[in-house]
């Protein structure tokens, strides 16, 4: 299992993934909420896309990514079993995070029709034991099963980007990503744009 961005999640000290998930939880204009036992932190690039960060009180970590087009897109097909499944492996406490829980954008609920429990959905799931990370042990056994992409098809390599996980991450590397892709129209709205970037580094160092 070889994902350049995985490799560079594992190797990061947490208190550095932590910021990283500030900073962008901060750009993409998510409110981080407190939930029992946990900070989350989120992001989405408002087409369908998300990457949710559960930071537990006791040191570990719960990453859940999703990618709507992809074939662990769950909640189009409401399978709540399978959802279910895709937990597997990740401890019992960091699971109550997001099962019986109110929906937010970035993850809405499957229900189990038989008992109406609810859990938020996630194409992937991953976790940090307080010492390394790991893939839940029902995603690699799915795509293990069904020969899937584990890191394309649970959406983390697309919806880990922004993270700059391997590379730079500043307040330049980020706005010079956003003038690629087109966002600004001129110089003068870059420069005002790398203020505000600079403003949220200097908030979340």
């Amino acid at each position: 299992m070889s994902n350049a961005i995985w490799d560079a999640l594992s190797a990061m000290p947490l208190r550095e993934v932590r910021r990283r998930a500030a900073v962008v939880d901060a750009l993409t204009g998510v409110e981080p909420v407190t939930v029992p036992g946990a900070h989350r932190l989120a992001w989405n690039d408002r087409g369908g896309q998300s990457a949710v960060w559960y930071f537990a009180d006791d040191g570990r970590v719960l990453l859940l990514t999703f990618d709507h087009e992809s074939e662990l897109n769950l909640y189009a097909e409401e399978d709540y079993a399978l959802q279910e499944a895709l937990y597997d492996g990740v401890p019992e406490a960091l699971v109550a995070l997001v099962r019986d829980r109110p929906e937010n954008y970035e993850s809405l609920n499957l229900t189990d029709s038989a008992t109406g429990r609810t859990i938020h959905y996630a194409g992937g799931v991953f976790w940090y034991d307080g010492t390394r990370w790991h893939v839940s042990d029902g995603l690699a056994e799915y795509c293990r099963r069904e020969d899937e992409d584990l890191f394309g098809e649970s959406g983390f390599a697309y919806c880990l980007n922004a993270y700059g996980f391997g590379r730079d991450f500043t307040p330049e590397t980020v706005v010079a990503a956003l003038d690629a892709d087109g966002r600004y129209k001129d110089a003068e709205e870059r420069q005002a744009d790398l203020l505000a970037v600079r403003e949220v580094f200097t908030r979340h160092g």
